[in-house]
C-alpha cells in the first residue's frame, strides 16, 4: 500500500518512504481557542507537503513524527490507536476498513445512533484491541493492516517498543501515520502537535477524501460561529475544573489544565470558559504527573462548574443520580459551589474526532450556558444531524 522509493528490489504493497528523519524537532505549535476553526498556522521549519494524485498515481502525506509516507493506492484497511482518529476515519466514510483499535474502551460510538445510515461494527473492532493484547506484534501481523494510525512516540514511551520493533512492523506489515493530539503535557512529545482539524486534514489526505473534509470543516465553522455569537461576556462565563475520576464514589480527582490546548479540551476552549486552576501551580495530568486533588484541595479552588471524565457510558440523568448524588452527601464535597448549584457534569472523553466534537460541543454549550442553549438533560438539537450523516454517507 505504501512504498519505499529506495528499494532496489521494487515496491511491495506495504513499503513506505520516510523523509527528513524519524522525528520532526521544531517546537510545539499552539492550538487556536475560541475561533471558528482550530487549524493553527504552519511553522516555517515544518513542512506538510503532500501531493494530490491523479487516479492510480502514488501520493505522499507528511505527518510528525514519522515524516512523509508515500502510498501507491488508498489504504483499504487501517488501525487507529484512539477514538479520535477512529472517528475521523468514520467521518471520511472509512468505517468498514477499520479492523482494530488501540483501546476500544475509549472509543465511544453512541453518537452514531443519532446519524441515519452511519454505524461501525464495534464488536469486530473491539475484538482486536491492541492494548488488551499487550501491543503484541503478532496481532499486528494478524490484522495485516495497510496503515497504522498510531503515534510511534507512544509506542516507544508507553509500551517500550524499540526502533527495531517499529521498523519490523512498518516494513513487514504497514507504515505508521499518527500523532498523539489529545493533550500537550508529555515531555517525550517534543515534536509537532496538531489541532483536531489539522490532524483530520491529514487523514483526509491519506484517504483521498478532501471533499468530505471540506464539508465537515464548513459545518464545524458555521456551527461554532453560531454558538460563539451567543456567548455572554467573558467576565460572566463560569470557571471550570476539568478532572478524571471514573468511579461512582469519587474521593480524589486528577487535574486537567484547560490551557493545555490538547484536542480533548477543544469544546471548552471554543466556548470561552476560564480554567479554575489558573494561577494555582497545579500541573496538568501527564505521563510524568499523576498527582490528584482531594476534596479539601478542591474546595480551595471552588469552581463554578465541575466536569468529571470517565462516565461517558452514562446518560446525563444516570450521572446525576450516581456521581453527583454521592458528592452531595460527602461532608466536604457537598460544600462545593458547583455541587450546591447542581453544576457537576460528565467531562467528555479523552479522545474526540470531528463527529464526536459536534455532539460534545453541543453538550458543553448546554452545561456551561443553560440559559442560552437549554439544559443538558433536554432534547434540543443545536446542529443538523442529517447534514452530518449526509457527509459521512456521501450524499452531500
Amino acid at each position: 500500500m505504501a512504498r519505499n522509493s529506495n528499494d532496489a528490489n521494487g515496491a511491495t504493497r506495504r513499503e513506505y518512504v520516510l523523509s527528513g528523519g524519524s522525528l520532526v524537532l521544531a517546537g510545539l505549535v499552539a492550538g487556536c481557542s475560541g475561533t471558528s476553526s482550530d487549524r493553527s498556522t504552519e511553522t516555517a521549519t515544518q513542512t506538510d507537503a503532500q501531493t494530490e494524485p491523479s487516479d492510480g498515481d502514488a501520493y505522499s502525506v507528511s505527518m510528525a513524527p514519522v515524516g512523509e509516507v508515500t502510498f501507491d493506492t488508498v489504504p483499504e484497511t487501517w488501525v487507529p490507536y484512539g477514538g479520535d482518529f477512529a472517528d475521523m476515519g468514520v467521518a471520511l466514510g472509512q468505517a468498514d476498513g477499520m479492523v482494530g483499535i488501540g483501546q476500544s474502551g475509549e472509543y465511544h460510538t453512541g453518537v452514531y445512533d443519532e446519524l441515519p445510515g452511519v454505524s461501525v461494527d464495534f464488536e469486530r473492532i473491539a475484538a482486536n484491541d491492541l492494548v488488551e493484547a499487550d501491543m503484541s506484534r503478532e496481532l499486528f501481523y494478524e490484522l495485516d493492516s495497510d496503515v497504522h494510525v498510531i503515534d510511534t512516540g507512544m509506542l516507544r514511551n508507553w509500551f517500550d517498543w524499540s526502533d527495531d520493533d517499529i521498523a519490523e512492523i512498518r516494513e513487514n506489515v504497514g507504515p505508521f501515520f499518527g500523532n498523539m493530539i489529545f493533550r500537550r503535557s508529555d515531555e517525550w512529545h517534543d515534536y509537532r502537535y496538531y489541532t483536531l482539524y489539522q490532524a483530520f486534514e491529514k487523514m483526509a489526505a491519506m484517504f483521498q477524501e478532501r471533499a468530505r473534509f471540506e464539508a465537515f470543516e464548513t459545518l464545524h465553522d458555521e456551527f461554532l460561529a453560531e454558538l460563539q455569537s451567543q456567548l455572554p461576556p467573558a467576565d460572566e462565563r463560569p470557571s471550570v475544573f476539568l478532572t478524571y475520576e471514573g468511579t461512582d464514589e469519587p474521593e480524589t480527582f486528577s487535574p486537567y489544565r484547560l490551557n493545555d490546548d490538547g484536542t480533548s479540551k477543544k469544546q471548552w476552549n471554543d466556548l470561552g470558559v476560564s480554567d479554575a486552576l489558573a494561577g494555582t501551580g497545579v500541573e496538568n495530568l501527564s505521563t510524568e504527573n499523576r498527582g490528584e486533588l482531594d476534596y479539601e484541595n478542591l474546595l480551595t479552588i471552588d469552581p463554578d462548574v465541575l466536569l468529571i471524565r470517565g462516565h461517558e457510558e452514562k446518560s446525563a440523568t444516570e450521572f446525576r443520580e450516581t456521581v453527583l448524588d454521592f458528592i452531595r452527601e460527602h461532608p466536604v464535597g457537598g460544600k462545593l459551589t458547583a455541587v450546591e448549584n447542581g453544576r457537576v457534569y460528565r467531562g467528555g472523553p479523552l479522545r474526540q474526532g470531528p463527529i464526536q466534537n459536534l455532539f460534545l460541543t453541543e453538550r458543553a454549550a448546554k452545561q456551561l450556558y443553560p440559559e442560552t442553549f437549554g439544559r443538558v438533560t433536554d432534547d434540543a438539537e443545536l446542529f443538523d444531524r442529517q447534514r452530518v450523516a449526509d457527509i459521512v454517507t456521501g450524499e452531500f
